[in-house]
């Protein structure tokens, strides 16, 4: 038996042995682990239906055969033996309309008149309605128990907990006040906005005053190139002294300053680095929090979706925003904006991204190559902005060819307030390993700015030899998603051998969160497991403490199949689609007949 472990060539190579990585009594083969959690799951099934016969005494005993095996999809590699690599840019997406047929009007939730009347396009036949609506998931809500009362009522897939024999929502009036006035997530856009942004009526000052500089730049320089400048141009006119009222460019001393030294830095995460995570890994010890990028195109032109990405939960003390562009118009209007509605610590500019989406438009890696832009870019959103501005990057675009220690230098006099360098390349995406001996050149160069480092951080060992490389801090992101205790690891300085059940606690609790903030209607429980399975495409890659033969695990290793020490540590130790969503059926209940999931990236889902 030996460890897939990725090579310095990036290609998947059996290179160590076994016994040097992980305990030979957990050992087992493919066929073993797929039919032993088959057999258990089978078992579990059986057990519940027997239970359900037995309370229904006048349903029949079913004498049909058991329901065949489903077949797993096979996602080992392609037919000459490399891994799968890149996004599963085909795979379904369905809208989360399609698990709920019949919705219930908000009007007949909240006891209102409905506007719409006789023309609105949802369910006023409460009885009709509650017998449709599929069963409900548990007996206690989740939102109820907390904030004493729940907004979604009768379409809540817990409703029982919270309604009464006539479909009356009950509240629990103490919580009800200890909650009255708080808001718990912020930064959300309003309707106001969102038409003012559509029309095109919001006023972008600053950003027109700096743009203008930039423009009266370019025809200067183009009439000195033309040897045409204009010697009798009117003298200036003054309107007297400069008082409070004129717009004056904050000094840097008089920003709003954030302490980025020795930080714990979550890593700004598509997808699986939602707000539900995010308080996931706060409760772990995380220091600083950062919402998913966002496209300043988008947030310019009020896409609820785009917006929906800069929510910030009171838990998260220090949060930034990151945004992607290419131009510095559209870069500095949109950090006005976030400036002017949003409740902030810093916004990061993402000039490390290295989809093609991105890279292709310019932006991403794409500024790297394009420093005047770039430059551009970073003081026109530093001229408008109140909050500290941060840079994320890469080493460079070809793996060959670093770029960023000829970068830090230029950025420094351009007003960033601290750098992130993940040690990679465009051209290496996720492959290899980081290049930490560079980040400690780049460190010395942006002293005395901050500099963080990021890459492969998957255990306290490792951030200990990352911080002796001279970083003012280190972000953390793959290794947050397999292990989001990573954080109480590296505080406490220990190997935690976390169990099975306390894993298993933790998806409860993004569960919850996920509940609260997505819903806890049909639409919401599934846009919850959809995240949930997202996210379970990177926590089957932890192997626990308690297996290796030699801690700690590395980032970059690939575990044979392998026995867990109890059935639920075995089923998360699962890399088939199949068996995560076993997982979320246990915390959010069977999944819908027209359910489909293929995960975001195509090497998540093989086995």
């Amino acid at each position: 038996m030996f460890l897939q472990q990725i090579s310095g060539e990036g290609s998947c190579k059996l290179e160590q042995s076994f016994s040097n990585f992980q305990k030979r009594q957990f050992l087992t083969t493919k066929d073993k682990f797929h039919g032993l959690l088959d057999s258990e799951w089978q078992s579990s099934k059986r057990e519940k239906a027997s239970e359900s016969d037995a309370v229904e005494d006048s349903k029949e005993t079913s004498l049909e055969e058991p329901e065949p095996k489903r077949l797993k999809q096979n996602f080992e590699g392609r037919p000459d033996g490399k891994r799968l690599r890149g996004q599963n840019k085909s795979r379904p997406h369905t809208k989360p309309t399609a698990y709920d047929e019949k919705r219930l009007c908000h009007s007949i939730i909240q006891n209102k008149e409905c506007p719409f009347g006789a023309k609105c396009f949802f369910d006023h036949d409460i009885v009709k309605y509650m017998d449709s609506k599929p069963s409900d998931i548990g007996e206690t809500c989740h939102i109820y128990e907390t904030f004493g009362k729940c907004a979604y009522g009768l379409s809540c897939r817990f409703a029982k907990a919270h309604t009464t024999p006539d479909f009356k929502s009950m509240e629990k009036a103490d919580l009800v006040k200890v909650y009255e006035g708080r808001t718990m997530v912020k930064n959300n856009m309003s309707k106001e906005l969102q038409g003012r942004l559509r029309k095109r009526s919001v006023s972008f000052e600053k950003s027109e005053k700096y743009l203008k500089t930039l423009s009266d730049n370019k025809d200067k320089g183009a009439q000195q190139g033309d040897g045409k400048t204009n010697k009798q141009s009117a003298p200036v006119k003054t309107v007297g002294p400069l008082t409070d009222a004129d717009v004056i460019k904050l000094r840097p001393c008089e920003k709003k300053q954030v302490d980025f030294q020795d930080k714990l830095y979550l890593a700004p995460l598509t997808t699986c680095g939602n707000l539900p995570f995010r308080r996931v890994c706060k409760r772990f010890g995380a220091d600083i929090t950062c919402g998913e990028m966002a496209m300043c195109t988008n947030l310019l032109q009020g896409h609820q979706s785009e917006w929906a990405l800069l929510r910030r939960h009171e838990s998260e003390d220090v949060f930034g925003i990151q945004v992607e562009g290419s131009f510095p118009d559209t870069m500095t209007r949109c950090a006005e904006l976030i400036n002017n509605n949003t409740e902030v610590d810093f916004v990061d500019i993402n000039s490390g991204c290295p989809i093609d989406l991105v890279y292709n438009k310019g932006g991403g890696c794409g500024l790297m190559t394009r420093t005047r832009k770039f430059e551009r870019i970073v003081k026109g959103m530093n001229y408008v902005l109140d909050v500290p501005l941060t840079v994320k990057i890469r080493t460079g675009v070809q793996e060959k060819s670093n770029i960023a220690h000829k970068l830090i230098p230029e950025m420094k006099n351009w007003g960033v307030s601290m750098i992130t360098l993940h040690g990679r390349s465009r051209e290496q995406r996720y492959t290899k390993l980081a290049d930490w001996d560079y980040i400690t050149t780049c460190a010395k160069l942006a002293s005395p700015i901050p500099l963080f480092g990021n890459g492969d951080i998957l255990s306290y060992e490792d951030a200990m030899k990352a911080k002796e490389t001279g970083v003012s801090g280190i972000m953390i992101a793959r290794g947050a998603l397999i292990k989001p205790w990573i954080f109480t690891e590296i505080k406490e300085s220990r190997h935690w051998d976390i169990s099975s059940s306390e894993r298993l606690d933790i998806l409860k609790d993004f569960s919850n969160f996920g509940l609260e903030h997505w819903g806890s209607d049909t639409r919401g429980v599934e846009r919850t497991r959809t995240f949930l399975l997202e996210w379970l495409s990177f926590l089957c890659r932890y192997i626990p403490v308690g297996l290796l033969e030699r801690v700690p695990q590395k980032i970059n290793e690939r575990p044979p199949y392998y026995m867990g020490r109890n059935y639920l540590e075995t089923l998360m130790a699962s890399q088939n689609v199949e068996d995560w969503i076993r997982i979320s059926e246990m915390l959010l209940g069977p999944v819908p007949k027209n359910f489909e999931f293929l995960p975001k990236h195509k090497a998540n889902s093989y086995k």
